[in-house]
């Protein structure tokens, strides 16, 4: 039988969809239940694999106070693009562009004695005091001061503020577990947290704002919000756990929408292998569609034989291997036309699959599905507002 003639090509072969309406929604939602507080949107790693820059501009437009960044590299790049107003990042290397940064007057996170005299020298070359946030360990692990050694940090911050070289402008911490609503480390985080905020007041410092609390305590725990909430991935529209509801529960919208064309459909008889390893072998006579993206698209190959896709408004699966650029889903006989279009993920209410969808058939969270898209899938921005 021969394949029908595709119709003309207008779109990419794959595309994500970002709908900045859906994520301005998501903020002026977050900031309503943080009234008491600042919101941070977090648009490290290029905004959630969505876009830093569009996707800082659409929360700024709805309300959003700050912006963060994983990176200084990240927050430079916000400047570079003329993104205004206070943006603070948090993960330096030693010999990082701590200079640069305080010449953009972006604010920069110190959890050590190693970084807060690199940013006092960069501070002295510049010849301008930098805005730092001092980190503690509050049981992260991570990043940040443990507290044993937060007195001498401490001191020697207010020394240094005294020479005028930083403004100590916050006092800040990360939770392990508030993705877990009953975890009894968010309680003790919170707990250690006002002691070290204390302590360091105590001590003669004023910060503009003290942070802890991230997307999933800006959903559950108000008594964590203090001056100032990081929003990261519930900006996008994102749960940030199924045990805390899905994006709807939540009243948000997911922002990505991950689409391809199918570019083959064919027919084959049972018995017939299905990409590497013959992992799928069809159970009779079907038709198979090639689905043109995989693992260097970001399609996590872990979905293979699991991964969810719409196409022609019914459910298919990924029938075997996701290859580096394609992947097969079996339709069952259906012969929808070459060109069809076949949905990775979306908001889920066209009857699509979600990204919690795609991490559960993968055994990963919904966060590292919408992030790993890759460079080479172009983002394709839906209500974009023009600037200047």
């Amino acid at each position: 039988m021969s394949e029908r003639v595709p119709r003309p090509r207008t779109t990419p072969r794959v595309r994500a969809e970002i709908d900045l309406d859906a994520l301005r929604a998501n903020v002026r939602s977050l900031r309503a239940r943080v009234s008491g507080a600042a919101l941070m949107a977090v648009v490290k790693a290029d905004g959630y694999g969505h876009g830093a820059v569009p996707c800082a501009r659409a929360a700024k437009e709805a309300g959003a106070e700050w912006l963060g960044t994983a990176t200084p590299e990240e927050a430079l790049a916000l400047r570079a693009a003329g993104l205004p107003g206070r943006i603070l990042c948090w993960l330096w290397a030693p010999g990082g562009p701590w200079r640069e940064a305080i010449a953009a007057d972006v604010d920069v996170s110190v959890s050590a004695s190693w970084s807060l005299r690199e940013v006092t020298d960069a501070a002295r070359a510049e010849g301008r005091p930098a805005r730092v946030h001092l980190k503690a360990d509050t049981g992260l692990g991570r990043n940040g001061c443990q507290p044993a050694d937060w007195p001498d940090l401490v001191a020697a911050a207010l020394s240094a503020q005294r020479d005028g070289l930083i403004e100590v402008v916050g006092l800040w911490s990360h939770f392990a577990c508030a993705d877990e609503p009953d975890h009894p480390a968010t309680d003790a985080q919170l707990a250690l947290f006002r002691e070290m905020v204390g302590y360091a007041e105590a001590q003669g410092v004023r910060p503009e704002v003290r942070h802890i609390a991230n997307s999933p305590a800006l959903l559950t725990r108000p008594d964590t919000h203090f001056d100032l909430v990081r929003a990261g991935i519930a900006v996008y529209g994102v749960s940030p756990a199924p045990e805390l509801g899905s994006s709807a529960d939540l009243g948000l919208r997911p922002v990505m929408r991950l689409s391809a064309d199918l570019v083959l459909v064919k027919e084959v008889p049972g018995g017939h292998g299905v990409s590497y390893g013959h992992h799928y072998v069809t159970p009779g006579e079907t038709t198979l569609g090639l689905v043109p993206a995989g693992y260097a698209d970001g399609i996590p190959r872990h979905a293979s034989g699991t991964g969810p896709v719409l196409v022609d408004g019914k459910l298919r699966t990924v029938a075997g291997r996701i290859a580096m650029d394609q992947f097969v889903v079996d339709l069952g006989g259906d012969r929808p036309r070459t060109g069809s279009e076949a949905v990775l993920f979306g908001a889920g209410d066209q009857g699509e699959p979600t990204a919690e969808d795609w991490a559960q058939a993968c055994g990963t969270i919904a966060y590292e599905i919408v992030t790993r898209i890759g460079v080479r899938v172009p983002r394709v921005y839906v209500n974009e507002r023009p600037t200047g």
